[in-house]
């Protein structure tokens, strides 16, 4: 008998729903755990990857308590420490991914308690999904938090603040907001151009690529300005952004 693959989506079932529920009670003994994970059980079956996700998010808001502010005091302090690695929201962060969905779906009205729960989401995990509808909502306090997180010491931050704003962030809707006037977003890019942490560098150089596509006009203007220096990880962006650009003699 062939045995069955195990897909990335099948860590999104009962499985985390458990690995939660056992985090939450610590800190919330009044979560009605066996109940959240039979309604995650339940209702994931055929359901993709997106979609997992979205449900135990919309299960925690179910279970979690009413007052945004104490439900998200509660899934911060679950949260562990902070990842000192390079690594995405597939390794081993994955089982915050509903938590971004929750602030994400959840947290509008509540600007400041989010960015910070983002803050320390993006510590772990990532908030460039999360970030995009207060993006939508709020776009200048959004683009004064991103330049603070765009001189943070922390590269997971400093990430964010390139990739929550891409206007082509894969799995995301397109950010319209800025492409006909991207200076705004190229002013925070501006703050990472010569970021040493590869992890960094690739977010601004795959944020210019998406550039290209959408207002090459304006992003070759920046790469042309960029262009002078002889700092090796502005190059190296530059390198990056353009590696898909045939030049025809």
């Amino acid at each position: 008998m062939e045995e069955k693959t195990f897909r990335i989506t099948d860590h999104f079932g009962a499985n985390l729903a458990i690995l939660l529920a056992n985090k939450i009670i610590e800190i919330f003994p009044e979560f009605k755990a066996r109940s959240f994970i039979s309604e995650v059980e339940y209702y994931c079956t055929d359901l993709t990857l997106t979609q997992r996700v979205e449900l135990i998010a919309d299960q925690l808001k179910e279970f979690l308590p009413s007052d945004y502010a104490r439900a998200i005091q509660i899934l911060t302090k679950i949260m562990g420490p902070e990842n000192p690695g390079e690594t995405g929201m597939f390794t081993h962060y994955y089982w915050l991914m509903p938590v971004g969905k929750f602030i994400e779906k959840y947290g509008l009205e509540h600007f400041d308690i989010s960015m910070q729960a983002i803050d320390q989401h993006t510590r772990r995990n990532t908030g460039e999904y999360a970030i995009r509808p207060f993006v939508r909502m709020y776009p200048k306090q959004v683009l004064m938090q991103m330049k603070i997180w765009a001189q943070s010491e922390n590269f997971h931050l400093r990430r964010l603040a390139s990739e929550g704003l891409r206007p082509k962030l894969p799995w995301a809707a397109r950010l319209d907001l800025f492409i006909d006037d991207p200076a705004p977003v190229f002013e925070i890019l501006e703050h990472l151009k010569e970021d040493p942490v590869k992890f960094v560098k690739k977010s601004v150089a795959n944020h210019l690529t998406d550039y290209i596509k959408v207002n090459p006009q304006a992003a070759f203007s920046l790469l042309d300005s960029w262009n002078d220096t002889n700092n090796i990880h502005t190059q190296w962006i530059i390198k990056h952004a353009t590696r898909k650009i045939t030049k025809v003699k």
